[in-house]
C-alpha cells in the first residue's frame, strides 16, 4: 500500500423486504446465522503466525509458493468454491509468476460482496522482512474469515480473495503496485462478475496491538459509513477513527472500475516494512475486533 504520508517515511440495490422473492427473504434470515461472534482472533492470529513461519514470501518466491498451498488446503477443508487466478506480471525485475486464490460462498440473489487481502511480502534483498502485520495479519484474517463463512446460508454469493503481488517489486508506482487486483478487477471486467459485485472491502495491516483503522480517503463513503456503523454497534467504535488520509491499495483497482470499495488499514505502525514486523507487535484481540466488524458488514450488506 502507499499513502502520501509514505513521502515522510525513509524507506520508500432493492430496499429490505421489497420486491424481493419469499425465498429470498428466507435466506437473508437465515444468513444472520453467521453471526460476529463466530469469528475468533485466536484462530486468525494462529493462521498469521502460520502464513509467518513460511518467512519472507515476496511474489515468485519458494515460500510464496508454499503459502499459496497451504491457504489452499486449508479452504479445501471448508464448504466453499476454491479457484485460482495465476498470471504472469510484467515487473521491473522481469517476468514474474503470481496467484490470486479465490473461495466463493455460494449465495442465491446473483448479487456479490468481497473482501479481499495480499498474502505477499515486500522484497528486501539480504534482509528478513517476515511481514507479520503487513501480508500476515491479512492472510491470518482472511482464512478466518473464511471459516466462519463456511457452512452458513448465504443471500449473496460471498468471495474472499487472497491477492499475491501487492507489494511493489522496486518502489511504489501506478505500475509497480497492486499487480494481483489489477489483474484480477480486469478479469472479472470481462467475464461479468464485476458488475455484480455490492461491496469489496479491502485489508490490510489490522493486526497492530495499538489498532487505529484511519478513514481511507478515496474508499466509497457509503460503505464505509456502513463498516463504521457497525463497529460502533458491536463496541469497537474506539479501534475505528474519525480522520484519516488517501491510501493507494488492493482496492483501488476495483474502485476505478466503479465498484463500491473500502480499504480497512492501520497506518499507523512503526515496524511498517522494517524486519521489526513481528508477530511480537500483533495481537489476536485487534484481529478479532476487524474480523467481527467485516463479518457483521457482510451480513448487513447482505440485507441490503
Amino acid at each position: 500500500m502507499f499513502s502520501a504520508q509514505n513521502l515522510e517515511r525513509p524507506d520508500l440495490g432493492v430496499r429490505r423486504g421489497r420486491g424481493r422473492p419469499p425465498y429470498l427473504l428466507l435466506l437473508c434470515a437465515l444468513a444472520v446465522v453467521c453471526h460476529a461472534s463466530d469469528f475468533s482472533g485466536v484462530s486468525a492470529f494462529k493462521y498469521t503466525q502460520a502464513a509467518v513461519n513460511f518467512g519472507p514470501r515476496p511474489s515468485g518466491s519458494a515460500a510464496n509458493r508454499l503459502l499459496q498451498g497451504y491457504i489452499r488446503t486449508q479452504l479445501h477443508a471448508l464448504k466453499c468454491e476454491v479457484s485460482e487466478d495465476p498470471f504472469v506480471a510484467k515487473t521491473l525485475k522481469g517476468d514474474i509468476p503470481m496467484t490470486n486464490i479465490i473461495a466463493k460462498f455460494p449465495g442465491k440473489s446473483g448479487r456479490a460482496i468481497v473482501v479481499t487481502g495480499h498474502f505477499d511480502t515486500k522484497l528486501f534483498p539480504g534482509r528478513k522482512f517476515v511481514g507479520a502485520n503487513d501480508g500476515g495479519s491479512s492472510t491470518g484474517l482472511l482464512l478466518e474469515l473464511a471459516r466462519a463463512l463456511s457452512g452458513a446460508p448465504r443471500v449473496d454469493d460471498v468471495y474472499v480473495v487472497f491477492f499475491d503481488g501487492e507489494e511493489a517489486v522496486k518502489d511504489w508506482t501506478e505500475t509497480d503496485s497492486v499487480y494481483g487486483s489489477r489483474h484480477l478487477a480486469y478479469k472479472w471486467k470481462e467475464d461479468g462478475t464485476l458488475a455484480r459485485i455490492k461491496a469489496l472491502i479491502n485489508v490490510d495491516m489490522i493486526g497492530d496491538k495499538s489498532l487505529d483503522i484511519l478513514i481511507e480517503k478515496n474508499s466509497t463513503a457509503s460503505i464505509q459509513k456502513l463498516v463504521w456503523s457497525a463497529a460502533a454497534d458491536l463496541g469497537y467504535k474506539a479501534f475505528f477513527l474519525d480522520t484519516g488520509e488517501e491510501v493507494d491499495d488492493d482496492h483501488m483497482p476495483f474502485l476505478k472500475l466503479g465498484v463500491p470499495s473500502l480499504d480497512l488499514i492501520d497506518f499507523d505502525y512503526d515496524p511498517w516494512h522494517k524486519d521489526s514486523d513481528t508477530m511480537d507487535k500483533l495481537s489476536a484481540k485487534s484481529l478479532e475486533i476487524v474480523g467481527k466488524v467485516v463479518l457483521e458488514a457482510v451480513s448487513r450488506l447482505e440485507r441490503q
